[in-house]
């Protein structure tokens, strides 16, 4: 049974003014590599939370440091060998022991102010799909000592904030105008989701073992299972040293890695803007499934001309029709749906020239707003985030719109050559 409610699309302004009838239960993974002095400051402003005490649980996991961080009491420590850098494995460790209804993940060199559990945790404590991003500033923390108030000692040795990030969370209202790339504004360092929810999407895909992605990656996941994003600028925890873009932009070797982590996530996230432009990566986008056709040849047209419109679309046919695309790779026998974050319908073979840009529109723009299926005639656009919250609620949560329009069935015999010749 799920507790909480769920929102439409991506409205957690409803819950504005709410807050859970008892503070959650809170457990906190912390990923940690050699980093005692930072991990003392976190450790020491976990202490210091307006959060029930008796309601957080603190994990500290070591990704292979060569000697154990020291840790008080009552924080628990799991540790994994040193295999490159397993940040994902890590946070999944930790999670795995987690026994609070909502995880925090906090890096050892992000240090939270007081109230920042309580903020992070109000909205996946009301609506469990929400994946809240916080507010993570910068400061140069060298020779502050670990027991200094952090909402002190953070302003008083402040770095400049990234200003893409800045300017993504005020275009999107603090993500309340989320779409499918705003996966990039939730950074895996200052992240909590409730835990019945990390568990749904699954955790951190562990062949990530280079710095960076496996947050975003995660994230999108998230936003195909039906998260709701939620940056909360007021829930700060400040990390030590600049942010990533604002180290040395003419360093090789950083380069280097933030290209091989952009590389790495084009086969993960197929979605406009992150997907190569033309060379294809192993996700899927768009799945269009047909039914049936009445004969090779209107499966044929039907296919061609959905193709034609939506060209980095995948296909499954009927078995029978399997031979007829042998060379085209986009389209392939019936079978298991992969996660995608379209699929498409068609029940059976129509022609659909004349709806391209209702096609489109809706393949653009189902699941990021309130609408979460288009029917064009008879065919039915259906987003991943639609039918991952009908799957978890039991009812539909986002709307489904109607494009009332005439999409007759092909016939046995569609006029293939006038359709190829273009006179027909």
């Amino acid at each position: 049974m799920v507790n909480g409610r769920s929102v439409p699309g991506n409205r957690w302004d409803l819950l504005d003014g709410l807050e859970p009838e008892q503070p959650p239960g809170v457990s906190v993974v912390v990923v940690h590599y050699q980093q005692q002095s930072e991990l003392d400051r976190t450790l020491t402003a976990l202490r210091r939370q307006t959060h029930p005490a008796n309601r957080t649980e603190i994990i500290v996991v070591d990704d292979g440091s060569p000697e154990p961080p020291r840790v008080p009491d009552g924080v628990r420590l799991l540790r994994q060998a040193d295999e490159g850098f397993r940040a994902a494995a890590a946070r999944n460790l930790g999670a795995s022991h987690a026994t609070g209804e909502v995880i925090c993940f906090l890096d050892a060199d992000t240090t939270p102010e007081p109230d920042y559990l309580t903020r992070m945790s109000r909205l996946p404590a009301l609506a469990p799909e929400a994946v809240v991003a916080g507010r993570r500033k910068h400061a140069r923390f060298g020779g502050t000592p670990p027991d200094a108030p952090v909402e002190q000692a953070g302003p008083a040795a402040e770095l400049p904030e990234p200003q893409w990030l800045l300017d993504a969370y005020r275009s999107s209202r603090n993500l309340l105008d989320a779409d499918d790339r705003s996966y990039r504004y939730v950074i895996g360092a200052a992240m909590a989701c409730s835990r019945w929810f990390f568990e749904r999407v699954g955790g951190f895909d562990e062949q990530f073992r280079v710095y960076g992605g496996e947050d975003w990656e995660w994230v999108y996941r998230a936003w195909l299972s039906g998260a709701v994003l939620a940056h909360v600028p007021d829930a700060v925890a400040w990390h030590d040293g600049p942010d990533w873009a604002g180290r040395d932009l003419d360093d090789p070797d950083r380069r280097a890695r933030k290209d091989a982590e952009t590389l790495l996530l084009t086969n993960y996230i197929p979605v406009a803007g992150s997907r190569g432009r033309a060379v294809r990566g192993a996700a899927t986008d768009v799945l269009i499934r047909l039914a049936g056709a009445p004969s090779p040849a209107a499966a044929y047209v039907c296919v061609d001309s959905l193709l034609a419109v939506l060209p980095e679309a995948s296909v499954m046919v009927p078995d029978e029709f399997a031979e007829l695309f042998a060379a085209e790779q986009r389209v392939t026998p019936a079978g298991p749906a992969p996660l995608s974050r379209v699929l498409i319908d068609v029940p059976h073979a129509v022609r659909v020239d004349g709806v391209a840009k209702e096609l489109r529109h809706a393949t653009e723009t189902v699941g990021a707003g309130t609408v979460g299926t288009v029917c064009i005639g008879p065919i039915r656009v259906d987003s991943a985030r639609a039918r991952a919250r009908r799957a978890a609620w039991g009812t539909e949560v986002f709307d489904t719109e109607q494009v009332d329009v005439e999409l007759p069935a092909l016939g046995a015999d569609p006029g293939l050559a006038g359709y190829l010749g273009g006179w027909s």
